[in-house]
């Protein structure tokens, strides 16, 4: 009897021992923390780009992104889309349709009615078909997305939905207020319904001057939105009577820390490529965004945007970027290249010099411009990091490189990188509004 009681409790030792050893070698083969590069905005022959969406991903994949987004307007990639040769022809090139053969083969093309005449067309691949031609396990995935476009007051308000699962019709709205919150409505209703991260973000606040940022301050269920669009008529820097988006962004944000009390809004950059043939207008690789994550899916891709642990980029990159939160320190390391060098500006915005920044009997916010915004260092090197006074909203970065932007949107661009506004978090503020 001993020796079965014995017997068994040296098995129970050696199966917990092997549970063990097992479970550790699972943490240990734990992939690492790393940058992964993307592109959240993207057009494609489904809308009003002039490329097939594969030799579109296929062109990403070459230049080491890691993930891309098509997002056309109010369209998914799927099912059934036939398009005249013709018509494509006339927005790319007579050579389109010779490189989409080349490059995927005779038997991946598929076309109907006879070669030269009217009816002869294309099809337009949906996603689900030519994924499986491109992605690849830890290089490269495809995300499914809409640029939901709507018009308020004469006025474009278009936002990006990432990673939904069917389209999500605009929702429209008496003003754009209106139209901007209807429509993150509608978005948040699918990530919760469907049961997915879903990444929204507002577009190119700029383009018509149709989003100001008092609306981007107010609809305090967006916490994202375009700092860098590199379509080249989108109005970056604004002009004598609008705010440049940089700008824009500082003013949105201290009105959201001090009025409103809402976490703030973080800047992506995109290319909102339209152009693949070399002509003027918006083409790829002039916006993106490094997101640091252990795994390439998009459920770890957004839930790491949602949580800040990324950074903007018009061409800089960084080797690290982080927030000590014991010693309010914000530091980051610049990738560098050789013959270029680097200046970093901490920007922050500043607490009112009142407690109350709006009057006691009305609720119209009255803030010191001459508080938002303000450059309160800068470092010139492959390294830099700024200490919080405790006097500060937030605090973020941009690094400038001497070097010019590869494929410049606007006069005498460099290239540079953003990092996400920090140490705004106190026991009162809301991790989400």
């Amino acid at each position: 009897m001993n020796k079965s009681r014995s017997f068994c409790y040296a098995l129970l030792v050696l199966l917990h021992c092997g549970f063990a050893a097992a479970t550790a070698t699972a943490e240990d083969t734990s992939p690492p923390l790393r940058w992964w590069k993307g592109n959240l905005h993207t057009h494609s022959l489904w809308s009003d780009g002039d490329e097939f969406p594969e030799m579109i991903a296929d062109w990403y994949r070459q230049r080491d992104y890691n993930f891309l987004a098509l997002t056309d307007h109010n369209v998914l990639a799927e099912g059934q889309r036939w398009m005249s040769l013709k018509k494509i022809i006339a927005r790319s090139d007579e050579g389109i349709l010779d490189r989409y053969r080349l490059r995927f083969g005779d038997a991946w093309v598929q076309t109907r009615g006879t070669p030269g005449s009217d009816d002869y067309a294309v099809r337009l691949m949906p996603l689900d078909e030519f994924r499986s031609q491109l992605e690849q396990r830890n290089q490269f995935i495809l995300i499914p997305a809409e640029e939901i476009s709507d018009r308020a007051e004469g006025k474009p308000v278009h936002i990006n939905a990432t990673n939904i699962a069917e389209v999500i019709p605009p929702a429209g709205g008496a003003t754009v207020r209106e139209a901007m919150q209807n429509n993150l409505r509608a978005i948040l209703e699918h990530e919760r319904s469907h049961g997915r991260q879903v990444l929204p973000h507002i577009n190119h606040p700029n383009f018509g001057y149709a989003i100001t940022a008092d609306d981007l301050a107010a609809v305090v269920s967006e916490r994202f939105f375009e700092v860098y669009n590199g379509h080249p008529g989108v109005n970056h820097l604004g002009d004598k009577d609008h705010l440049s988006i940089e700008r824009m962004w500082d003013v949105a944000n201290a009105i959201r820390r001090t009025h409103l009390n809402v976490p703030p809004l973080m800047g992506i950059a995109t290319d909102d490529s339209h152009e693949y043939h070399g002509k003027p207008g918006s083409r790829p690789g002039r916006g993106w965004v490094m997101v640091r994550s252990r795994y390439l899916s998009p459920e770890h891709l957004i839930l790491a945007l949602k949580a800040g642990d990324f950074y903007a980029s018009s061409g800089v990159s960084l080797r690290d970027v982080g927030f000590d939160t014991q010693t309010q320190t914000l530091s980051l390391a610049v990738q560098p290249i050789s013959g270029e060098t680097y200046t970093t500006q901490f920007i922050a915005s500043l607490k009112p010099e009142h407690e109350h920044p709006h009057d006691e009997d009305d609720d119209h916010l009255h803030l010191d411009e001459k508080r938002i915004g303000v450059v309160v260092a800068t470092v010139e090197g492959e390294t830099a990091s700024y200490q919080m006074k405790g006097n500060e909203l937030y605090v973020r970065a941009v690094v400038t490189s001497t070097a010019a932007a590869a494929d410049p949107s606007f006069k005498d661009q460099k290239q540079q990188a953003w990092t996400q506004p920090v140490g705004w978090q106190t026991k009162e503020s809301p991790s989400s509004p």
